[in-house]
């Protein structure tokens, strides 16, 4: 770890130059930078949900402590230096495998501990139902059963931080509750549940809605229905996938305007397509899938989404655009917001830990142009 490092940039939010002393990986001093910096400055990204990117996959199975490796490197690339991996609905055996898998490589290199502090179940008690099912597969669906939940802490020495489930269970009120009490984040995601199921479930200790507006029927009552109760509901924030694909920008602006800038998080979601060329690929979960210049990942020959492949940097840049936001309330959904999740990652401070993104964007830039990445004051790009 280095001993001392100055790393400039200027500020977001006051255009200012910042110089920023770095000792022992921790920020020591915030002080003016030099007045001709050209480069934005920022804290590293943080990424709730990433299944995985350019080409290292979470989950399609033979995990490997190597993958998990690769996966980390290829999220710095990004800006990314913080993320949970997300394992989605599997058999429970496939779940407490890739737990074990990347608790083996937590266990092993400081640098991989530092980048993924938990991990995110995004299952595998899920709706049943095509549709808010995803593509998840229906084989998997189960309800909540809180034993369970205890194999895979044990196979992973308590490494599970985040759990999406859909509420619809009779199970969930008296399991939302039991990992709230143990202190792990539960989040509402790929159902159809009633508003009175949706309450019960915040009540019992359920914070977040996963990526709100998607996972769900193609039509829904027009009132009322979970969108609503969710938007609605104060004690939950919300993530959302701003990559111009997911949701229309109309309903991003509103969704944003109903939950605040302090309850709301930007999520990539991405698969292992991320990152990798246009075109034509199968893959284990969705089949044959075509991956699009713009960015979209569809189902061949339909109309359908098959996933997320554009990186939490391109969501930044998009949500500027299709919410309207400044850069700093952005940077803001993608650092401190998700990093309350995360044990308090995303910030600037002194004493915090040094994860720091040099980067440039204009107005209208589809990405943040990442120059440096660095990592508890590390060097990583």
């Amino acid at each position: 770890m280095s001993q001392s490092l100055t790393i400039t940039g200027r500020d977001p939010a006051t255009g200012r130059s910042l110089a920023i002393d770095i000792a022992d990986g921790l920020i020591a001093s915030i002080t003016a930078g030099p007045r001709d910096e050209g480069a934005w400055l920022a804290p590293g990204l943080v990424d709730l949900q990433v299944n995985g990117f350019n080409g290292h996959d979470i989950n399609g199975g033979g995990l490997t402590i190597a993958t998990v490796e690769a996966l980390v490197n290829a999220m710095l690339r990004v800006g990314v230096t913080t993320f949970l991996p997300t394992i989605i609905t599997a058999s429970e055996e496939a779940i407490v495998t890739a737990l074990g898998v990347i608790a083996a490589a937590r266990a092993g290199d400081a640098r991989i501990a530092h980048a993924i502090p938990s991990v995110h179940v995004e299952g595998p008690h899920l709706s049943p139902e095509d549709g808010p099912r995803g593509a998840h597969p229906r084989t998997h669906v189960r309800p909540p059963d809180i034993d369970e939940f205890q194999r895979w802490q044990a196979a992973s020495g308590g490494l599970v931080g985040l759990v999406t489930l859909s509420p619809h269970y009779p199970e969930a009120p008296a399991y939302v509750r039991a990992l709230a009490r143990q202190g792990i984040h539960v989040a509402i995601g790929h159902t159809s549940a009633a508003p009175a199921e949706i309450t019960a479930a915040v009540d019992a200790g359920a914070t977040l809605s996963t990526h709100l507006g998607n996972g769900a029927a193609a039509t829904l009552p027009r009132h009322p229905n979970f969108i609503w109760t969710q938007l609605a509901e104060d004690r939950l924030a919300a993530t959302f996938i701003a990559d111009g694909h997911h949701l229309p920008a109309d309903t991003f602006r509103a969704m944003l305007r109903a939950k605040g800038l302090e309850r709301a998080v930007l999520v990539s979601d991405a698969v292992a397509l991320g990152g990798l060329p246009p075109g034509l690929y199968d893959q284990p979960i969705g089949g044959r899938v075509e991956l699009t210049k713009d960015g979209r990942l569809g189902v061949a020959g339909t109309p359908f989404l098959a996933g997320a492949v554009r990186p939490l940097a391109d969501c930044v840049a998009q949500a500027t655009i299709m919410g309207g936001l400044t850069l700093t309330d952005a940077l803001r959904l993608a650092t401190v917001n998700p990093g309350r999740f995360t044990g308090n990652r995303g910030v600037i401070r002194v004493g915090a830990s040094a994860d720091l993104i040099r980067f440039h964007w204009a107005p209208g830039d589809p990405t943040l142009s990442i120059e440096a990445v660095f990592s508890r004051g590390e060097r990583r790009v």
